[in-house]
């Protein structure tokens, strides 16, 4: 089965056909969450396994961007010690390229988290790898907030532009939002031109496990810092393929 969504686009009317989502039900398997990462990305606990989950069509601001700690603050109120069920969308990936699955997070009481953050102005909308079931829905609630100047919209804040150093953020399915992090060994522009440093990662691998004061941090790619973050070998810093790699290895996201 399929819904049909009709569209305005730059004035034009363009019809989508979607995957029927199947809502959430009673008998569906809930999960605890473990802990927030930030306003999109949460821990779970799923068979047993402490899996990342990023939240399907939304996208909040780094922690160390504008909003970033309220967005966090605004998705750990409604999550923290919370037991959730997690919907998939049958139009999208699985899990993205660092592991992480990709799943819409719904409360115990019916709420749609990653919509309640956008209608709070605490997330974007933002549409990946191409259309999935509740883009109408979440279009019409970020447009509610940004009429109404709520959280990031607001022309206090954000005024609806968290990161103007970083408007494109990275796809969850192709690429996916991460947590920053300044580190020992960055510096902004061009390779530190010390041995063993590195400007790509081998096999395609782009997670940087960087080694600073503040310990072992991992940087995505779109990260605040990432461009300016260089891996260096000799310091025991390394390249990650996924999330799940570099947290087994003892690196972690910028709290």
């Amino acid at each position: 089965m399929v819904a049909v969504s009709v569209v305005l686009v730059a004035g034009t009317a363009t019809v989508l056909v979607l995957p029927l989502l199947r809502p959430a039900a009673s008998g569906d398997p809930t999960h605890a969450v473990l802990r927030v990462v930030d306003g999109d990305t949460v821990h779970v606990l799923v068979d047993g396994r402490d899996e990342t989950v990023r939240l399907l069509g939304i996208n909040a601001p780094e922690t160390d961007q504008c909003w970033g700690s309220e967005a966090t603050r605004a998705a750990a109120g409604l999550l923290d010690g919370a037991t959730v069920t997690l919907v998939a969308d049958p139009g999208q990936s699985d899990r993205d390229r660092y592991g992480r699955l990709l799943r819409y997070v719904v409360l115990a009481d019916g709420t749609d988290v990653g919509r309640r953050l956008v209608e709070d102005g605490d997330a974007d909308e933002r549409t990946y790898d191409g259309p999935y079931a509740r883009q109408a829905d979440y279009r019409a609630a970020d447009a509610a907030a940004a009429a109404a100047g709520r959280g990031l919209h607001d022309p206090a804040t954000c005024n609806g532009n968290p990161a103007p150093q970083s408007p494109t953020d990275p796809a969850p399915s192709p690429a996916t939002t991460g947590a920053g992090g300044s580190g020992g060994s960055s510096g902004a522009g061009g390779a530190s031109g010390s041995g063993g440093t590195r400007e790509t990662g081998p096999n395609g691998c782009d997670i940087k496990g960087n080694i600073s004061d503040n310990g072992r941090i991992y940087h995505l790619p779109g990260s605040a810092d990432y461009d300016r973050t260089r891996i260096d070998e000799s310091r025991g810093e390394r390249w990650f393929c996924s999330v799940a790699e570099a947290e087994a290895a003892g690196w972690r996201a910028r709290n």
